[in-house]
């Protein structure tokens, strides 16, 4: 069974399209920037992915990520021929912070602040009408988490179109518990890179809508053809690549394919020592025995880690390479780590030329792992 992406839309410091977001990352374009939501005096970072909406760029807004969720959320229903959806549509909302920034705003500076503003229902719908909302939170796996949880619904029948997102802002509770552990502070993300020095939060969201192959006419992105997810718990942190190996194999499995099927793999590349070296043995494992072997690139040095939408930012990007016969190189990657040295890495410039077949992966802590595999429109 496979399911049709017919609608997608997405924010991030690098644009507020899809294609924008890939073009800019093809380009070379890292969104890294001086922070402006609070003050950073008092912690060693100072930069940060920001998505650059504010009315005064120092001052920080609540209910950013909400405004963002309802506009991507808007922008894939009517990619998607649906802008006035059935109230019952489900929406699967992967977070991680949700409005926790919202929430440090009315603390520190007062103001008024309704618990219902901390989740995302009553937004979606007034904007949208949209009154079945589910919040799924599952560290930076939550939105490939919200796919999985979406094809299965429609699989087993009870829905025949299910809206996926992800947002999230950055709150300082988060920045400061991230500054205290990385030292020195990384100033952009360099996945797989030896002088990598850890991960620098963005922000950002994205939302595609998902519908039963084959039951609806229209233009498709692309299909999903199979996603798996686990959680090994090997480690309260670190990512265990045996996981993750299991993550893809079952990816796999689902989608009925092959290693040898899958063309390009964007990873989670999160810029830590060790989930970029989970990642790299995985993927050698995996695919050993393939010749020449996917591409494999990373996003995250020119988005930032958007956190709960990371995933999904991940897979709109691969379908965007597929239909434009381009893949973009890996930020701020000059020296390979050398677990990664059988792998096709895109450094330097983008890739070019067909490309068919993606496999997407998202790795949050705790041992969270998700994997999507998903094909081009035209396949």
């Amino acid at each position: 069974m496979s399911w049709e992406i017919s609608g997608m839309s997405a924010v991030c410091a690098l644009g507020d399209t899809v294609a924008g977001i890939h073009r800019a990352l093809c380009s070379g374009r890292s969104g890294p920037a001086p922070l402006t939501a609070f003050d950073t005096s008092k912690y060693r970072a100072k930069a940060a992915y920001e998505v650059p909406d504010r009315a005064r760029p120092d001052v920080d807004e609540p209910l950013r990520a909400t405004r963002w969720l309802v506009r991507v959320v808007r922008e894939a229903l009517a990619d998607a021929g649906l802008p006035h959806p059935d109230p019952g549509l489900p929406v699967l909302v992967g977070t991680t912070h949700r409005e926790l920034r919202t929430a440090e705003l009315w603390w520190r500076y007062g103001g008024a602040l309704s618990p219902a503003d901390l989740h995302f229902t009553a937004a979606l719908r007034a904007a949208v009408g949209l009154r079945d909302v589910t919040t799924v939170a599952s560290a930076c796996a939550a939105s490939l988490y919200g796919l999985g949880m979406a094809t299965d619904l429609i699989a087993l029948g009870e829905a025949d179109t299910v809206v996926v997102a992800g947002t999230d802002s950055i709150p300082e509770s988060s920045f400061g518990g991230f500054d205290r552990i990385q030292f020195p502070p990384p100033d952009t993300i360099r996945a797989f890179d030896r002088s990598r020095r850890g991960m620098v939060m963005g922000e950002g969201a994205v939302a595609v809508v998902l519908r039963r192959a084959g039951a609806h006419p229209g233009r498709i992105h692309g299909r999903v053809l199979g996603v798996s997810m686990n959680c090994d718990a090997a480690h309260p942190t670190a990512p265990d690549s045996a996981g993750i190996v299991r993550a893809v194999e079952e990816a796999h499995e689902r989608a009925s394919v092959a290693p040898d099927d899958i063309d390009l793999v964007i990873v989670h590349g999160s810029g830590t020592a060790q989930s970029d070296l989970a990642e790299a043995v995985a993927l050698r494992d995996v695919f050993k025995a393939t010749d020449p072997g996917p591409l494999v690139t990373a996003i995250k040095g020119g988005t930032g880690h958007v956190s709960g939408g990371a995933g999904l930012l991940n897979l709109v990007v691969a379908l965007e390479a597929i239909r434009s016969g381009t893949v973009p190189a890996i930020s701020g990657l000059t020296d390979p780590i050398e677990e990664a040295g059988e792998l096709r890495i895109v450094s330097g410039r983008p890739a070019t030329g067909p490309f068919g077949t993606a496999q997407v992966h998202a790795v949050g802590m705790g041992g969270i792992n998700a994997v999507a595999i998903v094909e081009g429109a035209g396949r």
